[in-house]
């Protein structure tokens, strides 16, 4: 095959659940080897995910595995376009027999489903010698409970899933643009050390990664960068040649936008070296890509150059992060700063009376809080309307939930005990989790394949 189209349908846990009807619809119309991803795991997703597997063994896959399967299985089935996710999250074998039972749902015959498994760093180490890596990035691991390690693994395993004649590959963590990459080197055969082809597949998968973000939905700024119909905005599509020639598109009949500025921005979206963008099968360098319009929403991409990847591989340790405990309240209408401004010393005050020695966090959103500077904000707030719209919000760390529910619940006694006319409180005390980066060395990881049965 000359061309490869690939599709994406989401590009975040909880991204639009609808984008991908589009795009197998697209993708149903095109003459070559075709495949839908889902990219849908961050580092604490995949962290929530293992903590709901603790606590039931057929838990913790996506818990939006039905909203992005069920509505397009059956037409990807019937037009041979197989689909590749990191939906598996922390249970990439559960999430396989859900994808069957959709499949049997829907009336979908002799459906194939294969796992890629091996990134689940705790079947190999214990937790003691986990604890005993050293961290590259992040908190100190220390003596908190690890809630989960996974390694980063590369593009070959799915590869090797996909030559098993399967129709769907679960995975858990990979690189993002390995759900792109992999696909590629199963159609195009290529070699581990083809290293500018595997950058240009790499550098595909880094666009498609994030859906709607290279077809103009992060793009969009009104008056500055304007972008058509971003209600309906399309997902993107690659069309990826046998030499690694690129051209970015989107799902037919579809707003949003391709341009060479939105494919530059995705381009350098969390690329903190661009001559040197590690993965587990290529350092990608994309100082030499050039982009130039191939049509209307068409943007032709060449130029990446690969090198031999690291000789390590990333490990994310996530671990127990205690309790955030919040509480907010809106002060509107009359003098409605200065009432904010009371409100947010009264719960200072309080946390201070209460004992509490966690650092406290009290912004009053409107006045510069997004910036975490409170002296900035209290220097700026002299230029701001008194009789505005305020909202107070608290915040606290904490390893002891009691200690944020208190915080939160001094939010809520402003209704009667502060300030005149609070209202709007929202409440929220959740388990938090903290993460580390490790290096690991490749030969330690296992991975493998599994292939569930066909389905009835």
């Amino acid at each position: 095959m000359s061309k490869v189209f690939i599709g994406c349908g989401a590009g975040f846990s909880g991204d639009r659940f609808d984008a991908a009807g589009p795009v197998v619809d697209t993708l149903a119309t095109r003459d070559g080897e075709r495949f839908l991803i889902f990219e849908v795991l961050a580092e604490r997703t995949l962290a929530i995910a293992q903590r709901l597997r603790m606590a039931d063994p057929e838990a913790g896959y996506s818990p939006y595995l039905d909203y992005y399967i069920e509505p397009i299985l059956k037409n990807a089935k019937e037009n041979k376009i197989r689909i590749v996710s990191n939906l598996g999250a922390a249970n990439p074998v559960s999430a396989a027999k859900r994808v069957h039972a959709i499949a049997n749902e829907l009336g979908i015959k002799n459906l194939r489903v294969g796992v890629v498994l091996g990134d689940d760093l705790l079947g190999v180490y214990s937790a003691d010698t986990v604890r005993e890596l050293p961290t590259m990035e992040g908190i100190s691991v220390g003596d908190r409970d690890i809630i989960a390690a996974n390694v980063y693994l590369g593009a070959r395993p799915i590869a090797e899933a996909l030559a098993l004649d399967v129709d769907v590959v679960l995975v858990g963590r990979s690189t993002d643009a390995a759900l792109t990459l992999g696909p590629l080197i199963h159609v195009h055969g290529w070699a581990e050390d083809d290293w500018d082809r595997l950058a240009q597949g790499t550098i595909a998968g880094h666009l498609l990664e994030c859906g709607g973000q290279v077809t103009g939905a992060y793009f969009a700024d009104p008056g500055f960068k304007d972008v058509p119909n971003l209600a309906e905005v399309g997902f993107p599509i690659a069309e990826i040649e046998a030499n690694g020639d690129i051209v970015i598109t989107k799902a037919d009949n579809t707003g949003g936008l391709v341009s060479k500025a939105t494919v530059t921005e995705q381009i350098l979206y969390e690329m903190h070296d661009p001559g040197n963008y590690l993965t587990p099968d290529v350092t990608l360098d994309v100082m030499n890509v050039e982009l130039e319009d191939d049509g209307p929403n068409r943007v032709r991409l060449t130029g990446a150059k690969g090198k031999p990847p690291p000789a390590t591989l990333k490990v994310t340790v996530s671990v127990d992060g205690g309790w955030l405990g919040e509480g907010e309240i809106t002060y509107a209408g009359p003098n409605a700063l200065a009432r904010a401004e009371l409100a947010a010393s009264v719960v200072k005050r309080r946390s201070q009376i209460l004992g509490i020695q966690e650092p406290l966090r009290v912004d009053i959103i409107g006045t510069g809080a997004v910036h975490d500077n409170d002296m900035s904000a209290k220097r700026m707030r002299k230029n701001f309307p008194q009789n505005g719209e305020y909202r107070v919000r608290a915040a606290i760390r904490s390893v002891d939930h009691k200690t944020a529910q208190r915080i939160s619940d001094e939010v809520q006694s402003l209704y009667c005990s502060g300030p005149a006319a609070g209202g709007g409180v929202r409440q929220y005390v959740s388990h938090q989790v903290s993460t580390a980066s490790v290096l690991i060395a490749p030969e330690k990881v296992m991975p493998n394949v599994y292939v569930q049965e066909i389905s009835s």
